[in-house]
């Protein structure tokens, strides 16, 4: 049962907007904000990084959706994946975590971790200075946004 100050989905999205493909994570994020602007079970936060504070969103939150580049996948290439919580290491002295780590950070701290979550990523090629994406990405943003759209909605629907 959700309480009054819990939110059904939560999008939490990281990246630097200027550097390139690396701002894809805030850009999906803006677009979300706008796709569900009008549906108060949708929370979207964009960070330029992810820290310890936001654990205590995600343990507000029923489910959460995580969205991030990705320097390891081939550029453009959009992948959804559950989230496992993984308990804290060294990033946590720099203030930055990746998502397992703030879903483990989260049940540390207040006892609860979301019902589910997600990992949306888009493969990156550059983060060279600069605003814009790469063609691979620029490419890529419908099947994202269609990607996150699908998850919101199957999120909600649960």
């Amino acid at each position: 049962m959700q309480s009054p100050d819990s939110i059904r989905c939560l999008i939490l999205a990281c990246g630097n907007t200027t550097r390139s493909d690396d701002g894809v994570g805030p850009f999906l994020a803006e677009w979300a904000a706008e796709r569900f602007r009008d549906n108060a079970n949708v929370r979207v936060v964009s960070r330029q990084q992810w820290t310890p504070e936001l654990a205590e969103e995600i343990a507000a939150a029923d489910t959460v959706l995580f969205v991030d580049s990705s320097a390891d996948s081939t550029p453009g290439h959009v992948r959804l994946v559950p989230v496992e919580a993984k308990a804290g290491n060294s990033a946590t002295a720099t203030h930055h975590l990746d998502a397992p780590e703030l879903i483990g950070l989260t049940r540390a701290f207040y006892g609860s971790r979301p019902a589910r979550a997600m990992l949306l990523t888009v493969g990156i090629g550059s983060t060279e200075f600069g605003e814009t994406f790469s063609e691979s990405v620029e490419a890529a943003l419908p099947r994202a946004q269609g990607t996150l759209e699908e998850a919101v909605l199957r999120f909600l629907a649960n």
